[in-house]
């Protein structure tokens, strides 16, 4: 029984789940950067200077690339990786040099040329845009170093203990041991952060932009659930109660909601994923994101090398269906062997199925392997998809180009309000559509969904978002053509119900996810689904609309 800090009243901070779960224990704090030494005399040997910095930032990213061979191959060890690269960035050092010839001591320059890059990733946006975490973190651990003091990162944990911090950053993140950090709950962060990735990987429930969690004091109880996002502070019994019938381990077999069957997937990113959440009791694979094969190269992957790794995949499902996205590149993906010139709003610009119709090679080149990879797994399921389709044209086209490579079974992704409001034409031309929630609630709202600020307005239950998902599935039943998602709102269990009721045939989601989200549908049966569904679409506004779902739970 946990026993509530003195003083310490019941309330509830909503923040944004990106790590299903539920969990209880005390506050543990992340331990602060040091910050610039404002003491420091200024620079007046550059050269002396860059070299102390870059010996600094050298060790940072030896220290990252240790950590990172520790680990197996996976995303964690990728990731990782990838920080380390970052750290010794030739961008990066050279604006460090520019400081200090302007005078700056050694931590104010490293702290200022962060800053003037960090304001380049923001403007390119997307993925690059979640890197600036990354990049505070390499700025706060070689401060530490310049001035002989403690690198920031996770307290030694006495206890099972809920971490709590600003922002975490991967290379804290991947180190987490989820039998003692039951918990992770930020003032910052995006639901597509590397934190938000790893912390699913791990299994450890997580919460970001939970605004006020930095004032609760050290120590506090407080009770998570990653799922609807709340974070109780000082919670009672009745709360932890209801929090360990939520958490109750999950049934097996399909989703149901009591008899009407859903199908349940994982959305896999590597061939690691895919052997893994092949092992699992799930019905198969709904996205399998072929851009770990491309990203990160500077020339693109061959045929046969894509489908080797494509075959593999295929195998681990063996009779399972695999949905196969293509190359979803561009805006927050740049690829260096396929780039079409700078853009001024990338998000917006030639990215996904834009990308292949410009680059028909690429496109070619994948759709063969693909086709090679299916004659190498004899009774696989294989479906191929098509990212930011937006017009019927375009999905006619992409149809057209996977038929002729011998794929029979072709979709699309509705991820645009074009897509969503015109489904019914562009089923008429492709086999199914499966809707990325995340792109969906992104040009629904006109918000950048790697923007923390913004996530709010990126919530499933946002009315406008709700009325996309609606439309798009209502044109999938006229032309008589099944509509799924594979965006983060199916892996909410609350959120699922909804678009159960709404008439999604299938949900996708990263593997830990599966459990809660089987037990609520197993729990509600179809008509109380509508009933939530109509209740969210009547609603004003997104807090309203949850709200109004969970009073019939």
């Amino acid at each position: 029984m946990q026993v509530p800090t003195p003083g310490t009243e019941r309330r509830t901070l909503t923040g944004i789940g990106v790590s299903a779960g539920t969990a209880v224990g005390p506050v543990a704090v992340m331990a602060p950067p040091v910050g610039v030494d404002e003491q420091e005399p200024a620079c007046t040997d550059p050269e002396a200077d860059g070299q102390r910095v870059r010996a600094a930032l050298a060790e940072v990213a030896e220290s990252l690339r240790a950590r990172a061979a520790a680990l197996a191959e996976g995303p964690q060890r990728d990731v990782l990786a990838a920080c380390a690269a970052l750290a010794t960035d030739k961008a990066l050092l050279k604006s460090v040099d520019g400081q200090l010839r302007g005078g700056a001591g050694v931590t104010r320059a490293v702290h200022d040329a962060v800053e003037v890059y960090a304001a380049k990733l923001r403007a390119l946006g997307g993925t690059m845009a979640e890197r600036v975490t990354d990049l505070y973190d390499i700025r706060d651990r070689a401060v530490a170093r310049l001035r002989g003091l403690p690198e920031p990162g996770v307290p030694a944990l006495e206890r099972p203990s809920i971490l709590v911090a600003a922002d975490l950053v991967p290379a804290d993140t991947v180190a987490l041991d989820p039998a003692s950090v039951l918990g992770i709950v930020t003032e910052a962060g995006g639901v597509t952060s590397h934190t938000a990735i790893l912390a699913a990987q791990l299994g450890i429930p997580a919460v970001v932009q939970a605004k006020g969690i930095l004032a609760v004091p050290p120590g506090s109880f407080v009770a998570i659930d990653a799922t609807s996002g709340d974070v109780i502070i000082a919670p009672t019994n009745a709360d932890t109660a209801e929090l360990a019938v939520r958490a109750a381990p999950a049934e097996y077999g399909p989703g149901h909601a009591h008899g009407h069957e859903v199908k349940l997937l994982a959305n896999i990113g590597t061939a690691a994923d895919a052997a893994a959440a092949s092992a699992l009791d799930v019905e198969g694979c709904g996205l399998l994101r072929t851009e770990f094969l491309f990203l990160d190269r500077e020339s693109a992957p061959t045929v046969e090398e894509q489908a080797e790794a494509y075959a593999g995949v295929l195998r681990a499902f063996g009779r399972r269906r695999v949905v196969a996205r293509t190359l979803d590149a561009g805006a927050d993906k740049p690829l260096r062997f396929a780039s079409l010139g700078p853009e001024a709003n990338p998000a917006l610009g030639r990215r996904g199925l834009r990308l292949s119709m410009a680059r028909e090679e690429l496109l070619d080149a994948q759709l063969l392997a693909l086709a090679k990879a299916r004659a190498a797994a004899p009774g696989c399921d294989l479906r191929v998809m098509a990212p930011m389709v937006a017009t019927q044209e375009e999905a006619e086209w992409f149809v057209g180009r996977a038929r002729s490579f011998g794929l029979d079974r072709v979709g699309v992704m509705v991820e645009t309000p074009a897509a969503a409001l015109t489904a019914e034409r562009i089923l008429g031309v492709a086999d199914f559509a499966s809707i990325g929630t995340n792109d969906l609630s992104q040009y629904t709202m006109a918000a950048d969904r790697t923007q923390g600020d913004l996530a709010p307005l990126l919530s499933v239950w946002q009315p406008a978002v709700l009325a996309m998902i609606r439309a798009a599935v209502e044109g999938g039943r006229a032309a008589g053509k099944p509509v799924g998602v594979c965006g983060e709102a199916g892996g909410d269990p609350l959120a699922a119900l909804v678009l159960v009721g709404l008439g999604v045939a299938s949900l996708s989601m990263a593997p830990v996810k599966l459990g809660p989200v089987r037990v609520a549908l197993r729990g509600h049966d179809l008509e109380t689904c509508r009933e939530m569904a109509r209740r969210a679409l009547a609603a004003p506004t997104a807090t309203q609309a949850r709200d109004a779902v969970r009073d019939l739970l």
